[in-house]
């Protein structure tokens, strides 16, 4: 019988997304073939606090609270290996799934502790993961390998009284986005149509981030792709989101049930989804992208594709596109759970292999 490989879920988080992180974190679960692994659930509170859960108490949870059953984590000095101290127990761990959507979870930083305690981890690395998360850098990255993407300015904490409405007007046009750097979820973003809306979104944007991006509207449809592999990544096929709000907003995606429509796969020309694919793929690639990730488009009446932004830990929720369009692509969710993780086995034995001491 095939040994069960050590899983830790880690969940929940200090982010705007954390209960979104939740809900993810239980499906995946949910989908996880239980022959295959030991699981342990790992929830991070609002401050940052490391707790233990049960199986029961993880699927009764909608936010992870501070509790008795706190942690410990070290890395051991006989084998370098990863352990949680969970009472007087100690628990190997082989592979971390981090189902932890925006800041300290999805920007490298989590990564970057999965790495210095030697732990297989799913999805990409630090500096990718860094990259993605923030929209100024990746967008620069991807204008410069030529992939199409929306004209946007940048911002930082220190210009924010001398921002003027009229010089974006004039180099974006109307309607327009403001956007936090770095943060997913739609959280913080505002659609800006007329001046009075202005400076109110100026300051809601820097609440969650010291740099914005502001970015032209572009009029189209909005495409999602999910992208997975290491060396060679695939790309599943398209899906749609319709929304029902003015824009696809945190409400449209979370809290309205008839916020929007999800189409997948949506239907059309052969050619046009392969040219998507390979734009996803490309984008994928120049980002240094390994295991998954969501990439995002925009399809204009024109038939130009452009690339919005990619998503390194996506959503798996029930109505999440990124397991929806790999199962509509003929992968199951438990067999795409899989793959992921033995990606990251993949991706940590050749890491494991580079010389550190020279």
């Amino acid at each position: 019988m095939q040994k069960k490989i050590s899983l830790a879920i880690i969940f929940g988080g200090k982010s705007a997304e954390h209960g979104v992180s939740v809900v993810s974190a239980q499906n995946i679960v949910k989908a996880l073939n239980k022959e295959k692994y030991n699981i342990t659930f790992i929830g991070i509170d609002k401050k940052g606090e490391w707790n233990y859960f049960s199986e029961k108490d993880f699927f009764s949870i909608n936010e992870v609270k501070e509790s008795n059953n706190n942690l410990k984590v070290y890395p051991s000095t006989k084998n370098n290996k990863f352990y949680l101290s969970i009472g007087n127990n100690e628990t190997l761990i082989e592979v971390v799934f981090p189902v932890l959507h925006g800041t300290y979870g999805e920007d490298g930083t989590f990564q970057g502790f999965c790495k210095l305690f030697n732990v297989a981890f799913v999805g990409p690395d630090v500096l990718s993961s860094a990259i993605c998360m923030d929209k100024d850098v990746s967008k620069r990255l991807l204008r410069d390998s030529n992939i199409p993407i929306a004209n946007f300015l940048v911002f930082n904490n220190q210009e924010r009284d001398i921002i003027s409405f009229s010089e974006i007007k004039k180099a974006l046009g109307l309607p327009f986005f403001i956007k936090p750097a770095n943060l997913g979820s739609s959280v913080g973003i505002s659609k800006i149509k007329t001046e009075k809306d202005f400076k109110v979104a100026l300051e809601k944007a820097f609440l969650y981030d010291k740099k914005i991006v502001v970015e032209e509207n572009i009029d189209g449809r909005e495409i999602e792709i999910s992208v997975l592999g290491n060396e060679k990544p695939t790309a599943s096929l398209p899906g749609e989101i319709i929304a029902n709000h003015d824009f696809y907003s945190y409400e449209a995606k979370y809290i309205d049930k008839n916020g929007s429509s999800l189409i997948a796969p949506v239907n059309l020309p052969q050619d046009l989804i392969e040219e998507i694919q390979s734009l996803a793929i490309k984008s994928f690639k120049t980002l240094s992208c390994e295991g998954m990730a969501r990439v995002d488009f925009f399809l204009t009446k024109e038939q130009k594709v452009i690339v919005n932004e990619i998503n390194t830990i996506p959503g798996f929720t029930s109505i999440s596109m990124y397991p929806k369009l790999f199962e509509v692509s003929g992968l199951k969710y438990s067999d795409l759970i899989d793959k992921l993780i033995i990606f990251a086995i993949e991706k940590h034995k050749k890491d494991t292999l580079l010389k550190t001491i020279y």
